[in-house]
């Protein structure tokens, strides 16, 4: 953090330091649970300011899979990967797909575009959850008038 022009204080050292022992992704309040299992002494603002200052940083990344919660995972010594989201359990599945990344290439290519990030996030159901969802098909919203349909002809097929 330090090199980044960051002031690694004791309780944003700890917080760092819980954050990158921990395999996978965690929440905030996950993450202050287990400092809190361990006795270390840190509030809960201190772990959310801490894991905002160091996802600007770029030590770690933030993924908002669910409305609920932000996921946080270490990217320090880590190639880049997308990742799987199951909407029924909240398993995430990390992937590197080498003809996914040449085609957003091609992509920013074609429309001249200077990419500076990307995350690409793919929501459904894993093997385990899968069965046990309902056969009928999701909800998708309704796209939105432009204003010139009459009702008429958005019920036409």
């Amino acid at each position: 953090m330090r090199s980044r022009g960051l002031r690694l204080t004791g309780p944003r050292r700890r917080v760092v330091e819980k954050l990158l022992s921990v395999k996978g992704h965690v929440a905030a309040d996950e993450l202050l649970e287990l400092l809190r299992r361990d006795r270390t002494p840190v509030s809960k603002a201190t772990v959310y300011r801490t894991l905002a200052l160091v996802s600007r940083s770029g030590l770690i990344d933030g993924h908002d899979f669910d409305r609920r919660k932000r996921l946080y995972e270490p990217m320090i010594g880590r190639a880049h990967h997308d990742h799987l989201y199951c909407i029924a359990c909240g398993k995430v599945i990390e992937f590197s797909e080498e003809a996914i990344e040449r085609l957003q290439d091609m992509v920013v290519a074609r429309h001249r575009f200077t990419p500076v990030y990307h995350s690409h996030k793919i929501f459904g159901y894993c093997e385990e959850c899968r069965d046990q969802v309902p056969r009928e098909e999701p909800a998708l919203p309704r796209p939105r008038r432009s204003g010139r349909e009459t009702r008429s002809q958005e019920r036409r097929p």
